[in-house]
């Protein structure tokens, strides 16, 4: 091989392998950027997860003081209706 034809053969070797770095960073800025949209993505479920965990306990507790004063509601309208019973039986 000549000089010129293997300066030639190197230059495309050159080339080529510019070309191949070129393309590897490409896929790399890519991936950084997939990674990046998951991170933000992970985090916005994070964040609703954890509202949705208050929530959750807020209506939990809703309910459970629904629950308390329906008890004292049934409560009282057994005794009012006892009352309204004994006063019609005299």
């Amino acid at each position: 091989m000549t000089e010129p034809n293997a300066i030639e053969a190197a230059s495309r070797r050159l080339a080529l392998a510019l070309d191949a770095l070129a393309a590897a960073v490409e896929r790399r800025r890519n991936a950084d950027a997939g990674q990046a949209t998951l991170s933000a993505q992970l985090h916005a479920v994070d964040s609703d997860r954890s509202r949705l965990a208050a929530q959750l306990d807020e209506t939990s507790a809703r309910a459970r003081s629904l629950e308390d004063v329906n008890r004292e509601v049934v409560r009282r309208l057994d005794a009012a209706m006892a009352t309204i019973r004994s006063l019609l039986e005299r």
